[in-house]
Formats: structure tokens, C-alpha cells, sequence
């Protein structure tokens, strides 16, 4: 963790805070406390400024010491410190400002820690409950620890105070409310048929249930699967390439000990949705396992890998020709989800595979969901960075958030960059919801 050396008390309140998190009854364990950031000075002084330019560095350095208020724990980017320099610039001081004067260069913020259990869409939970009480996010810190607890670090401001009791008052209430709905523990509600099933957390059981529509059979016996290589390996499952009767597939494996009552969820939508596609442009699913320990999907084997892989770390670069060919395979197979009411919700390079003649499909739809009735959905999931901002925001949203992502990643194809590549995925989500333009394209 980039901490701050020389202020052991953040390292001292943040130990604090992940001992009070293994307490269920503490859960989620936070802290909060005024912070400010010194503005950066202006670089584009001319020589008849430079005295002045180098009084106020000396001022502001002197006067850091003197500060009213400590900097955020993991230090100010040029993002928090432009922010401080805007802040300053609105309030008209002049040159021959005076030591209160000086003091205003800072612009107070309030830094909140949380710690609690680490689990999927925890941080969609925190930014929503800080949304609601009307805080904006300058800037985010996640981190997980090994052994399953969270520390998230947010920098906000639009608190009508520097004085923090009120608002730790306010956050107990809006973590009351959370808590009388369960939210910390449980998903969002949605309307498609597996949402609505009652998944329980269970050793004994012996299959996880997946609703049924008179499709054809699809339950594959683990047994008839043989294993080969390890093709990559994340946080809740590993995948495989291997052979299905003679055929060539991919298997993706839950790993046991991550498997909890969500994941078994978003388990059973993936198999639930990808049974009822078939197109030549998303991958096609071949059958699944749901007899725990060895939970997993098969699909098609996409010797190709992904365009995510190709872009950035295989450096590959599609000529116009062929980005075409991509953007237009693409588009075939989300226009095919769409017409049969799905939204795919994580749409991005890394879920497009490549078969052995450069053919482009559509992949992974573990949070993919089944448009519901009224035509818009809430609450957030995919990846920040190529996520729409309604969704980041938790506002209703509709198949629109896919053709967001679709741009997003057709600037990604055109110019062989990560989106946002300088910034944490959290910072780009508080630009993107401002509508920071972040993105360009050079000529």
C-alpha cells in the first residue's frame, strides 16, 4: 500500500478498522475525517512570476506543516491536487495574500475509510450509499486482503462541514437503512426466472437448481470431461481447455471455496442465458456441470484468445480491414442479444474471443441479464472502465449501456490503449460520470 510513512496513524486507523470488520456486529467498520490537498502550482509561470511562483511554493510548503487538516492517507494525485488549484482560483485571492489567505490555498475534503467482508459489487454498495447522502467521489482506494476483508478509502467532498459528527451520524443511517434490506449481503433483486428462485447455501445439496423452459438437456457428467492445460486462471474460478466427446472445448471451473450463494446465482444465470443463444457471432455454449464441488461451464474452444490479449499483451494491431471485421462481428452478436431481450452489462475486449480464422464472439455473460418487462434496469455491474455512466450512477438503464461499452471499445481498437490507462478504474468511473472528456483520439 502506497501509505504515507511519516503518519503512522493512518496505518494504526486502517489495522483498526479491518480488526473491527471481523466483528459482525461492527460490519462495516468505518472512519471518517476532514482532509485537504494543497493545489499544484500553475507551470506555466512566465520568468517576471518566477519570484512569486517560488514565494508561494515556499508559503504553501511552510505552511503544510501548519495545515488545519491532514492530507488523504494514500497521498494527493494531480486529479485532487488540479481540484484544490480550481478550488482556490474561484475564491479571488491576490498575490499579497496574507497568512489566513494562505490557509484558503487548501480546499477541505473529507477522507471515509470502510472495512468489512470483501465480496462481489461491495464497491457499487459503498459509492451508492455515499451517492445518497449527496457526497462526490474525487477519489477511491480498494484494496482486499488475503484473508477475505476489504479496506476502501474514499476521498469526497460536498459535505456542508468540516465537522465530521454529523456526518458520521448520516452514514449510520444509511447503513441502517442498507442493512434493514439486507443489502449488504444479498443482490439486487431482478425479474428474470433466476433471480427470482431461491438459491440456498447449502453443503448437501447436490445440484444447483436452473430453471427450466423445455429446452433440450444440457447437463454434462464431469466425467466425460478431460481436463488439459490451465488457459487462465482469477479470483473465483480457472479456465481449461479440454475435450467434450471428442471435441474440442473450454471448460470454466468454480473454484470451491469461493462459492457462495451470489456466485452460484450469477452461476445459474450464465447457464440459464447462454442455453437459449445460438449465433455464429457468441460463443456457443455446449453444457454445464451444477454438482457441486466442481461447478463449470463448456463452451466452444476459442484457439483465437482474446482481443484484449491480442491488443495489450501480445501488441497486435488490427488494420483498418480487419478492425472493421471486428467491430462488425461484434455488433452482429450484440444486435442478436438485443433482439432477444438481452443485455450483456460487462461488454469489453477481454470478453471478445477469437476462433482460428479471425472470427470475433461474444463471451461471458455471468452478469448478463434478461431485459425485464419495463425495458430498464438499476444497479451496477461489469467494469468500470468500460461501464456506461448510468450504470456506474444506478439509474435505470436499458441495452443503450451495451452500445456505451461498444464505443468504449472501439476507441480501445482503433488505438491499441487500456481506456483510461492512467487513472484507477474507480477514477475513471467519477470522470465519466462527470463527463471529463478523457478519451481522444489522435489525428
Amino acid at each position: 500500500m502506497d501509505v504515507n510513512v511519516e503518519r503512522a496513524e493512518d496505518v494504526l486507523t486502517h489495522k483498526r478498522l479491518l480488526e473491527l470488520a471481523r466483528d459482525p456486529a461492527q460490519r462495516p467498520a468505518f472512519a471518517v475525517r476532514a482532509v485537504q490537498v494543497s493545489p499544484i502550482v500553475d507551470g506555466n509561470q512566465t520568468d517576471a512570476d518566477s519570484h512569486t511562483a517560488g514565494e508561494e511554493v515556499a508559503s504553501r510548503l511552510l505552511n503544510r506543516q501548519q495545515s488545519i487538516h491532514p492530507p488523504p492517507a494514500f497521498g494527493s494525485s494531480t486529479n485532487l491536487e488540479a481540484l484544490a488549484l480550481e478550488a482556490s482560483k474561484s475564491q479571488g485571492q491576490d498575490q499579497d495574500s496574507t497568512s489566513d489567505n494562505v490557509r484558503s490555498l487548501y480546499r477541505p475534503m473529507h477522507e471515509i475509510t470502510f472495512s468489512t467482508i470483501d465480496k462481489p459489487k461491495l464497491l457499487s454498495e459503498l459509492t451508492c450509499l455515499l451517492g445518497e447522502i449527496g457526497l462526490n467521489i474525487q477519489e477511491a482506494h480498494a484494496f482486499s486482503t488475503n484473508d477475505g476483508y476489504s479496506l476502501d478509502v474514499f476521498v469526497v467532498v460536498g459535505w456542508h462541514a468540516e465537522e465530521t459528527e454529523d456526518l458520521i451520524e448520516e452514514l449510520k443511517k444509511e447503513i441502517s437503512k442498507i442493512e434493514e434490506t439486507q443489502a449488504w449481503s444479498t443482490s439486487h433483486s431482478w425479474s428474470s426466472p433466476v433471480e427470482n428462485m431461491q438459491i440456498v447455501e447449502n453443503s448437501t445439496a447436490d445440484h444447483v437448481a436452473i430453471p427450466t423452459d423445455g429446452a433440450s438437456e444440457w447437463e454434462i457428467d464431469i466425467k466425460l470431461l478431460d481436463f488439459g492445460n490451465k488457459v487462465a486462471s482469477g479470483s473465483y474460478g480457472d479456465l481449461y481447455r479440454g475435450t467434450y466427446c471428442s471435441q474440442d472445448v473450454a471448460i470454466k471451473v468454480l473454484k470451491p471455496e469461493r462459492v457462495n450463494v451470489d456466485m452460484q446465482r450469477e452461476f445459474a444465470q450464465e447457464v440459464y442465458i447462454m442455453r437459449k443463444v445460438r449465433h455464429k457471432n457468441v460463443v456457443q455454449f455446449i453444457g454445464a456441470c451444477t454438482k457441486p464441488p466442481r461447478l463449470c461451464i463448456v463452451t466452444e474452444f476459442m484457439s483465437g484468445g482474446s482481443v484484449y490479449d491480442y491488443l495489450h499483451k501480445h501488441k497486435g494491431i488490427f488494420k483498418l480491414p480487419a478492425l472493421v471485421g471486428v467491430a462488425m462481428d461484434v455488433s452482429k452478436g450484440m444486435s442478436y442479444l438485443h433482439q432477444n431481450n438481452i443485455i450483456h452489462r460487462d461488454l469489453k475486449t477481454a470478453n471478445l474471443l477469437m476462433d482460428e480464422n479471425g472470427m470475433v464472439k461474444v463471451a461471458d455473460f455471468g452478469v448478463a441479464r434478461v431485459k425485464v418487462q419495463s425495458g430498464v434496469m438499476t444497479a451496477e455491474t461489469g467494469t468500470y472502465r468500460w461501464m456506461a455512466p448510468e450504470v456506474i450512477e444506478h439509474k435505470p438503464y436499458d441495452h443503450k449501456a451495451d452500445v456505451f461499452s461498444f464505443g468504449i471499445l472501439l476507441w480501445e481498437l482503433l488505438t491499441g490503449k487500456i481506456p483510461y490507462e492512467y487513472l484507477t478504474p474507480l477514477q475513471a468511473a467519477v470522470g465519466v460520470v462527470q463527463k471529463v472528456k478523457l478519451l481522444v483520439i489522435s489525428p
